[in-house]
């Protein structure tokens, strides 16, 4: 090789290691983003007053235009504005809604942005959950809620508590306890639907489907769920149940003010209405361990985008900032729960409970996220009902069930 073609080759290497090296800047994100929620008057209030002007000074060439919904009607009105090509780019969604949405097409998927995996590692679990279906995310979760265990400080006083239990066995035999006196109970699920049921069938070791909420044959009806609903039945026929559960008086929160209950699941909106003397008068636990450990559900907003919006990088670029530990903690001040672990871990200045209501997040789980949800919904109500009415056996409840959730998950 002559010496010309060594420095001819030699060249061509070096600037072609050059130009790989040499990336343009990117370009500048621009654009309008049409954003609607239902936020509160006082939640929008504070989203407007200070989480839009912060994204207004991190990226002065996005216009945020906010506009509140009322929740009566609102699904209707999606498909409405979708089909006339008038729906907005980005909404706060109902977590339920997210799985029916996506089966219709309508949503964008979000786990295929390149940021998603960094975003994904820093949510709960639970809440980030409730965007999944077949096998992709929808969206991303923005605020989220769960329940814990709130315990009568003065009905665990007159059982020579100044704690709550830690476990499953110790809150019964604390329940069998005050079952000696009239009217008063120590379990109240609130409800046979599965808002108010679940907790305490996972917590005792129940599963409604698979993992990938694929099936339900072999997980609702297997040994341990059937264990799981019989166990709370066998509470109910010894009278550690309390009356709410079927609807009747005294109610949950009536019960907690009257001391007939021990304790109830409810989440942190029972302290943010009743106030002080809520707050005053009980004490907060996870929900106390069982077979299935310490389990609750999962409540909250996600935030969506729609697949026909024309501004995806300003809306992506929307999302991913109210993400960001600063906007979480700012909407927290409004009782929010953050949906990351990292602003989560950092909160100040909010109500001690709030702590409890974040470590039961680390474990809580999401209702089924399944396009089919309404019905899946009716199914599990009506066979749990069905058992504490004495209609049908636990195992007879549960295998319809599954049969027929099987179904709707197709």
């Amino acid at each position: 090789m002559t010496l010309k073609k060594l420095l001819v080759g030699l060249f061509s290497l070096l600037l072609v290691a050059g130009l790989a090296g040499c990336k343009a800047d990117p370009k500048p994100v621009s654009g309008k983003v049409l954003f609607w929620h239902t936020y509160s008057e006082g939640e929008e209030a504070l989203f407007l007053a200070e989480v839009v002007p912060l994204f207004n000074e991190a990226y002065p060439e996005i216009e945020i235009e906010s506009v509140r919904m009322p929740y009566d009607g609102l699904k209707q009105q999606v498909i409405t504005a979708y089909t006339g090509n008038v729906a907005p780019d980005v909404m706060r969604m109902d977590i339920v809604w997210v799985p029916e949405f996506a089966k219709q097409g309508i949503l964008e998927e979000v786990s295929a942005f390149d940021e998603f995996s960094d975003l994904k590692d820093n949510f709960f679990a639970g809440s980030l959950s409730t965007n999944f279906y077949n096998g992709k995310y929808y969206g991303l979760p923005l605020n989220t809620n769960t329940k814990v265990a709130v315990y009568s400080k003065a009905v665990l006083a007159e059982l020579g508590m100044t704690e709550a239990p830690a476990t499953w066995d110790e809150m019964i035999a604390l329940a069998r306890t005050l079952k000696a006196s009239d009217d008063r109970w120590g379990l109240t699920p609130q409800g046979f639907g599965p808002w108010g049921f679940l907790p305490y069938f996972w917590t005792l070791g129940g599963k409604v489907t698979d993992d990938e909420y694929s099936v339900a044959t072999g997980y609702l009806n297997s040994a341990d769920s059937i264990a799981a609903v019989q166990q709370l039945y066998d509470y109910y026929k010894e009278g550690l149940i309390g009356p709410a559960m079927f609807g009747e008086q005294p109610d949950a929160w009536g019960g907690m003010a009257g001391g007939n209950y021990l304790w109830i699941d409810d989440g942190p909106w029972y302290f943010s209405i009743i106030g002080q003397t809520a707050i005053d008068s009980t004490i907060v636990s996870t929900i106390p361990e069982g077979k299935g450990g310490s389990v609750s559900v999962v409540g909250g907003e996600d935030l969506v985008m729609f697949n026909k919006s024309e501004n995806k990088d300003a809306s992506w670029t929307f999302m991913q900032f109210m993400m960001s530990d600063e906007v979480q903690k700012i909407m927290a001040k409004t009782g929010m729960i953050p949906v990351t672990q990292s602003a989560a871990d950092s909160l100040t200045d909010v109500p001690a409970y709030v702590a409890t209501y974040i470590e039961q997040l680390k474990t809580a789980q999401p209702r089924t996220p399944s396009a089919s949800w309404g019905s899946i919904e009716q199914v599990l109500s009506l066979a749990i009902e069905s058992v504490f009415r004495d209609e049908k056996t636990v195992t007879e409840a549960l295998n319809d069930a599954a049969t027929e959730i099987d179904a709707l998950l197709k």
